[in-house]
């Protein structure tokens, strides 16, 4: 990658963990020691995008790290998914604990798959 593509890959970072704390604030707003809805949502969408740059046949490789790993890595977290599951199991709410790890394996999967399939029908 040339310094420039390096440069965009941070900045495209730093926008995704930006949105991602925009998203999961917006979606958990009021929601205090709720289930927590805005990480799934956010990695589930983050995994969407992926799959779909993922598939699309004719995107260049440094865009596909430069958006794929730089703005949807900042933008989805297994850490958040990690510890909120673990604050979940500790705070008595293991069935959440386990429904947050299983929907956002199960989902972010679906998600995934779906996106690379629309990425897939763009022409080559």
């Amino acid at each position: 990658m040339s310094v420039v593509e390096i440069v965009a890959l941070v900045a495209a970072g730093g926008v995704g963990a930006g949105a991602r704390y925009l998203m999961d604030g917006a979606v958990m707003r009021g929601r205090r020691r709720a289930f927590p809805l805005g990480i799934l949502v956010v990695n589930a969408l983050g995994s969407f995008l992926l799959g779909l740059l993922t598939g699309i046949p004719q995107l260049a490789p440094a865009w596909l790290t430069i958006l794929g790993v730089g703005l949807l890595g900042g933008f989805t977290t297994f850490s958040a998914v990690a510890v909120e599951s673990v604050l979940l199991g500790q705070n008595g709410r293991r069935e959440w604990a386990w429904m947050n790890l299983l929907a956002t394996v199960g989902v972010c999967v679906v998600a995934a798959a779906i996106g690379f399939t629309i990425g897939g029908l763009f022409p080559r």
